[in-house]
C-alpha cells in the first residue's frame, strides 16, 4: 500500500511528471507514491524522472489502459 496516490489519468506529458514531483514533496523519505496515468509515454517519462531525481521506480504495470507506477522517495 502506497503512502500517497496521485490520479493523473487523462493528463498528457509533462503534467503527470510535474504533479508527481509536487506530490513527492509531501511524502516522507522512504515513503511511496502511487501514480495512475493513461498516457502511454508515462512509462519512459517516469523511468527518466527516477533516474534524474534519484528516486526509485519500484514497479510499474498496465491494466486496461491504466498505467500504475510506484515510486519510493529517496532522501
Amino acid at each position: 500500500m502506497a503512502d500517497a496516490t496521485l490520479d493523473a489519468k487523462g493528463l498528457n506529458c509533462p503534467l503527470p511528471i510535474l504533479k508527481a514531483r509536487k506530490a513527492l514533496k509531501d511524502v516522507n523519505d522512504g515513503g511511496t507514491l502511487e501514480i495512475l496515468a493513461t498516457d502511454p509515454g508515462a512509462i519512459a517519462d517516469f523511468q527518466a524522472f527516477c533516474r534524474q531525481t534519484g528516486n526509485e521506480l519500484m514497479e510499474h504495470s498496465e491494466d486496461d489502459g491504466i498505467y500504475r507506477f510506484l515510486i519510493k522517495k529517496v532522501a
